[in-house]
């Protein structure tokens, strides 16, 4: 999945699968994390927020939302831009 950097302090990057609804963040740890079943509107607030790891930690992190790390082989594969 293709990212998007970010201007945050608690992250990297962020990509978005509209079709599958898959999330999938880069924290400034280099830790990856897919978030699943995530809403459109959630991802284009969270693109669109003054503070990117805010709107994450409240309407994301703490929503139940299942998720998975990314490990680091696939990490390696995965793309920034």
């Amino acid at each position: 999945m293709e990212r998007v950097r970010v201007e945050s302090e608690a992250m990297t990057s962020v990509g978005y699968d509209a079709d599958q609804r898959v999330l999938e963040v880069e924290f400034t740890s280099g830790e990856i994390y897919r978030y699943f079943d995530v809403p459109p509107h959630l991802h284009a607030g969270l693109m669109a927020a003054d503070s990117h790891g805010q709107f994450f930690a409240e309407r994301i992190r703490n929503a139940g939302f299942d998720y998975e790390h990314v490990d680091e082989d696939e990490a390696l594969r995965t793309r920034r831009r």
